[in-house]
């Protein structure tokens, strides 16, 4: 398959949706080898993050990005090895610095894509925390695009709800309320506020 994908490449430097479409199914077929359990974590986070998109009435565009973005946020794990993944959370300093850096090596396999431009942000910025103290930039506030909050509480959430290892399982009520404890500090409230409301 990864003969087939590099076969294939001329076509990801258009810009049209089919692109995008087959980009995006091309990467997710290489974290489905990679780690099946991350690969259906980002199908839920990008159900999530549209729900919540859609709650906020963001243009249909936008929210378009967000699904896409949402689906791609942790491609940047194909760079991060098995033994490091298979240790979350409990990971050494140095481990931790490898798992890190997930977000800058997934923005990093889509510079050159044109139709990923609007993306990246997004994927580069959905550990960055609301009052500052996430990464890789520390970006606080309204500095960090909402693709990338949206995508920020979506993981949070499904992280627990279904988690790639045992030892995170939260029930649905708990990590609602962790949310909303977190709300301000890690998550953006407006974000917080309507993702709630879109799990009904």
């Amino acid at each position: 398959m990864y003969m087939l994908t590099l076969m294939q490449a001329p076509d990801l430097y258009t810009s049209d949706a089919d692109s995008l479409t087959h980009i995006i199914g091309s990467l997710m077929q290489l974290l489905e080898l990679k780690n099946e359990k991350i690969y259906l974590h980002s199908h839920q986070v990008a159900n999530y993050a549209v729900s919540t998109a859609a709650k906020m009435r963001l243009p249909r565009d936008e929210i378009e990005r967000i699904r896409a973005a949402s689906m791609l946020h942790d491609i940047g794990h194909l760079t991060v090895p098995n033994a490091v993944l298979a240790k979350m959370p409990y990971l050494s300093t140095r481990e931790m610095s490898v798992f890190k850096n997930h977000c800058n090596a997934g923005s990093a396999m889509l510079e050159n894509i044109p139709s990923c431009q609007e993306l990246i942000p997004y994927i580069r910025y959905h550990h960055e925390r609301f009052d500052g103290k996430g990464y890789p930039k520390r970006l606080k506030g309204v500095n960090i695009p909402l693709g990338a909050r949206i995508i920020a509480v979506a993981n949070y959430y499904d992280r627990f709800i279904n988690p790639c290892t045992q030892h995170w399982v939260k029930t649905k009520e708990e990590t609602v309320r962790e949310l909303l404890n977190h709300s301000g500090t890690a998550f953006d409230p407006e974000v917080v506020r309507a993702f709630i409301e879109s799990l009904g």
